[in-house]
């Protein structure tokens, strides 16, 4: 625990980067830890768009999300929610629960019908907001999976969603960009805060106990 700790204090959001390349195997940890994040129903209903050509990444600096680790990032990756969540797509992942355990789909009509309800009392809107709070939990994992790999990994906001799904042709496949996380190497040279205290609230101030 003490070196996730530490792992955590090392951590910062870059703001530059150096454009060094993240090893594959590296890459394929931080991967791994978003695939076994979890979800509500263990849906998992958003995309992650895992993007290295650098022109695609000078694209998205230049039309969408104007920050400078975009292009001098290793990595960039995209979350992109479920614009609607499908029967179909609940049915695809029924027998991916059955496959996977070894039990009949038949087994699972109760849950099926569970989060069919669910899903069913929410507008598409609702849906897609709520698919979008999944992903961020998804992107907690990997921001934590990346300080264990001393990546630098930085979350942003703030960035042309519309233009961005344009670029990545998103909306055919059913999704919206939600969050970006860059991944790469601090330029601790050209960052005034790599080097600077983190600021966090003390235990006091931050946790409420009942």
């Amino acid at each position: 625990m003490n070196n996730l700790i530490e792992d955590l204090n090392w951590r910062y959001a870059a703001k530059r980067m150096n454009g060094q390349a993240v090893p594959q195997e590296k890459l394929n940890t931080i991967l791994e830890a978003i695939k076994l994040s979890p979800s509500s129903a263990g849906l998992q209903p958003y995309n992650i768009v895992v993007i290295s050509d650098q022109e695609t990444k000078n694209r998205i600096f230049k039309e969408a999300a104007p920050q400078p680790q975009i292009p001098d990032a290793s990595h960039l990756l995209v979350f992109a929610a479920w614009d609607k969540i499908t029967a179909a797509q609940i049915s695809e992942y029924m027998n991916l629960i059955a496959t996977t355990r070894g039990i009949s789909v038949e087994s699972l009509s109760k849950f099926q019908e569970n989060v069919t309800n669910s899903v069913q009392a929410r507008s598409d809107e609702g849906n897609f907001n709520w698919a979008a709070r999944q992903a961020y939990i998804a992107l907690g994992h990997a921001l934590v999976a990346a300080a264990t790999e001393h990546v630098d990994a930085t979350p942003m906001e703030g960035f042309n969603n519309a233009k961005l799904d344009e670029i990545l042709g998103l909306t055919e496949k059913g999704l919206k960009s939600v969050v970006i996380m860059t991944l790469g190497y601090r330029d601790a040279e050209n960052d005034g805060l790599s080097k600077a205290k983190k600021v966090r609230r003390s235990h006091e101030e931050l946790f409420i106990s009942i």
